[in-house]
């Protein structure tokens, strides 16, 4: 929590997009920026940011997993499955998780130090939180959140703009 000091983490994608993952420490203002980045832009997009409460875009379990399983090789930036999927779990918002979930996270959790005897009840805890909150299926027609309401449209959106087919 060192004001002088702020972790960042990249997240790198398909197509050289990287996600920028920034704990901020300031004094009042703590939070987590979510930024992508790519070197054709000249700065940052922020697409989601925790203040308490998310705000900006979200993840599916199934785009969650394509970026964690998909490190770059020779890209800068974190490479390992298991931190990639819990630097960006906290952008997942998903109410039709699939029963391998719990276990996943679980096999993430431990992967990085956490005590196996907790790490299965530590992730139905984290993922019970991604699927809470208002739910709006992608499908769904809607004129106030822009959905096309293509049918069996399963991505956040994000992924889709970049041409990244989970």
């Amino acid at each position: 929590m060192d004001p002088e000091r702020w972790p960042v983490f990249r997240v790198p994608l398909e197509g050289e997009y990287e996600v920028v993952v920034v704990y901020r420490n300031l004094v009042g203002d703590y939070g987590v920026d979510y930024l992508l980045t790519h070197p054709s832009r000249s700065s940052a997009h922020r697409i989601a940011s925790w203040e308490g409460d998310l705000e900006g875009n979200t993840l599916r379990w199934r785009e969650l997993i394509h970026i964690a399983d998909s490190p770059c090789s020779g890209a800068e930036g974190i490479e390992n499955p298991a931190a990639r999927l819990l630097l960006l779990l906290p952008l997942l918002k998903d109410h039709a998780l699939p029963d391998e979930a719990v276990e996943m996270l679980s096999a993430a959790l431990v992967a990085v130090g956490a005590p196996q005897e907790t790490a299965p009840t530590t992730a139905e805890h984290l993922l019970d939180h991604a699927a809470g909150g208002v739910w709006h299926d992608p499908t769904w027609s809607s004129p106030l959140s822009g959905s096309s309401g293509s049918p069996g449209s399963t991505e956040s959106g994000v992924l889709a703009r970049l041409g990244i087919r989970a």
